[in-house]
């Protein structure tokens, strides 16, 4: 999505928004997300996915279009914070054919680390599961009234 469209729709939410509004900015922010393998004895790093450029651009124009309205005088930043969020798989080849469906033109897991997890995997307790680690932003903004 083009940062002017996150700004014509941020411009809209202000519009909608009561006095004293606030808006919840809630999103996953690409940063290469780390794929785990998590069982009763722990967790270990099997590998990172690779960000594709359609989700590098969309993070940008997103933060872009923030700078942008925050800058117009639209919102006031109160807080922010990031923190990770996991999606689980059962098993390696579950977390491909989900990543395969959902995440394709954002996500790519190389084929090295594909191999990587199913060893690790197979190595692992029984109780292993894989994992995604991913990185989550979540910002409160105040509305300003001009």
């Amino acid at each position: 999505m083009q940062h002017e469209s996150m700004v014509h729709a941020l411009d809209e939410i202000r519009r909608t928004l009561k006095p004293n509004g606030m808006l919840i900015d809630l999103r996953p922010v690409e940063a290469n997300w780390s794929v785990e393998i998590v069982s009763s004895a722990g967790w270990q790093a099997a590998g990172r996915l690779s960000d594709l450029p359609v989700a590098l651009a969309d993070d940008e124009a997103a933060f872009q279009a923030m700078r942008e309205v925050e800058s117009n005088g639209w919102y006031i930043k109160k807080q922010e914070q990031e923190f990770a969020f996991f999606y689980y798989w059962d098993t390696p080849s579950e977390m491909k054919e989900f990543m395969d469906e959902e995440w394709a033109d954002f996500e790519k897991l190389e084929d090295h680390v594909y191999q990587k997890t199913k060893s690790m995997w197979a190595l692992a307790n029984a109780d292993a599961r894989v994992r995604v680690r991913v990185n989550m932003l979540i910002t409160l903004w105040d509305k300003r009234w001009s």
